[in-house]
Parts: structure tokens; sequence; C-alpha cells
């Protein structure tokens, strides 16, 4: 098994750890809605200590319902994972490209000149 394989599933190995472990452990079971978001607990907090607070600004759009809600949420998600995985795609093409640029330069066939083809053998070593 390789170096690289080893570290991705260790790596994977977490992710379903800290996916599990807080159902596992029975984290958040003391509450009504023991998963629900950030968003929620922040209000909760902050109707806590100042019952009459009043938000500055409502949302543009309101969804009809929670599964709504989750569904634009996931595929924001995901639309943001595509543009990443397209990013890194990208880099990794034009490196893999240079690499093979330069193996090719170094392969050239018996015969062609470096001046005639536009290459300048300054800067190699």
């Amino acid at each position: 098994m390789s170096r690289n394989t080893k570290i991705n599933a260790l790596l994977l190995l977490v992710v379903a750890a800290l996916a599990v472990l807080p159902l596992v452990l029975g984290l958040g079971d003391h509450k009504e809605e023991p998963f629900v978001g950030a968003d929620a607990e922040a209000e909760t907090a902050i109707t806590e200590i100042d019952p009459d607070y009043e938000p500055w600004f409502s949302p543009l759009y309101e969804p009809p319902s929670g599964e709504i809600e989750s569904a634009l949420f996931a595929l924001q998600a995901a639309i943001g994972a595509g543009v990443l995985a397209y990013y890194f795609g990208v880099r990794r093409g034009r490196r893999q490209g240079e690499l093979r640029a330069r193996a090719h330069e170094g392969t050239a066939p018996a015969g062609t000149d470096s001046q005639t083809t536009g290459e300048s053998t300054a800067g190699r070593a």
C-alpha cells in the first residue's frame, strides 16, 4: 500500500468518525431539535438575552418549506464543490502539460536545431 493510499484511507476514516461519533455518543439528546444549524442556535441565544430584539434585515427570499431550504443549500454546496474541483483540475492539467512539454523538449528528435524551433538553450542546466 502506497503512502498516498494510506493517507487517503486515514482521512476517510477521520471524516467518517466525525460524522458518526456525535450520533453514537448521543450529543444533543437533551435538546428538542438536536442537530439544528448555527442560525437557530444564535436566534435562541438572542431571544434569551433580549426578548424584544428585532432583526435589522429580513430575508430576500423565504423558502416555503424546510425541505426546499435544505435542497437549495445542498445545491449551493454542490455548485461550490464543482467550482473548486474545476479549478484544481485545471491547475493539475496545466502542471501536467508543462511537465510533458519539458519532457518532450528533452527528447527532441535528432537533427532538429534549437534555433529553427525557436527554443533557447541559455537557461538550461
